[in-house]
């Protein structure tokens, strides 16, 4: 038997071992990943091909995964009007400071509770899990923020969303599984302080958890604009994501797309949608790669017991 699973590996020169006999259950697997992928991939390729393709051939339905006509009309449009690319700057200023603060909030709240030394932990670990399973609701949220001075202001995006239960759980997680506590005992022997441990032993050890929330952090900021459509009615203040959302609900109301009344727009509304689509999403697109190697390793926690 063991002769047998010694002819399926092939040792690697890290110590791993790769798959050296492919069997049924091995191409299905292959086979549903990627079918999988491809659901998330020609998508994409196709807004991107009908973004860069002319009005007649998107309007002939004849644009599937590789652009006709091809001409750029749509996104010089797009950077010609001052209220979508000022959107995009307010958006990602908003996204950083998000971010930001969401890391230190959470890392805040993570990693006390995850030290068994804290006496009441379960309690304030319940107290600050309850708000993950119940809220108040839109118009008692509405009316709180209007009373606290948040309504129409930049702050009232960031602060009330920049504690996140789940992430704190994961990060909690991380640091009671891959954190050893002797480390942190060495550290106290040699006189260093609460602070000194986590900020020069505990959070260079854990890349993978912080690259993986902030990411968390970005892109659910980034995407989402149901705050913004509630709470913020001034138009220096709308995200990307609203501005997006209001010119695809226009186009479905009214059949046309228009960026401003200032920009004259050459492109049918479906080229236009299209475009401002790829505007919003590539700036996400293009900081994966760089986390995707912590991001794995992050959403791995808990997976590998011993």
């Amino acid at each position: 038997m063991a002769k047998n699973k010694e002819r399926e590996f092939d040792t690697v020169s890290d110590g791993s071992h790769a798959v050296k006999k492919f069997t049924v259950i091995d191409f299905l697997i292959i086979f549903i990943l990627t079918v999988l992928s491809l659901t998330c991939i020609l998508p994409f390729i196709h807004l991107a091909a009908k973004s860069i393709s002319s009005n007649t051939a998107v309007m002939q339905k004849s644009v599937v995964l590789w652009p006709k006509g091809i001409n750029f009309e749509a996104y010089k449009s797009i950077f010609q009007d001052g209220s979508m690319v000022r959107s995009f700057g307010f958006s990602v200023m908003v996204v950083a400071i998000f971010t930001l603060l969401g890391m230190i909030v959470c890392t805040c709240a993570a990693y006390p509770l995850s030290k068994k030394r804290l006496k009441g932990r379960t309690f304030f670990t319940f107290i600050l899990m309850f708000p993950m399973y119940f809220s108040a609701g839109l118009i008692p949220t509405f009316l709180l923020y209007k009373n606290l001075g948040l309504y129409n202001n930049m702050w009232v995006l960031i602060l009330p969303l920049i504690y996140s239960a789940y992430n704190m759980l994961i990060m909690k997680s991380f640091f009671q599984s891959s954190i050893p506590d002797s480390l942190e005992e060495a550290a106290f022997l040699d006189g260093a302080t609460n602070f000194q441990i986590l900020f020069k032993i505990v959070l260079p050890l854990s890349k993978p958890i912080i690259a993986t929330l902030s990411l968390f952090y970005a892109v659910g900021r980034w995407n989402a604009y149901a705050d913004n459509k509630y709470y913020t009615t001034l138009e220096g203040l709308k995200m990307i994501q609203y501005k997006l959302y209001q010119l695809v609900a226009s186009a479905s109301e009214a059949q046309t797309a228009t960026l401003s009344e200032a920009i004259e727009v050459t492109s049918t509304p479906e080229v236009l949608q299209a475009a401002c689509i790829m505007f919003a999403t590539l700036p996400i697109i293009c900081i994966y790669p760089f986390l995707q190697k912590y991001f794995v390793k992050g959403v791995m926690i808990g997976a590998v017991k011993g």
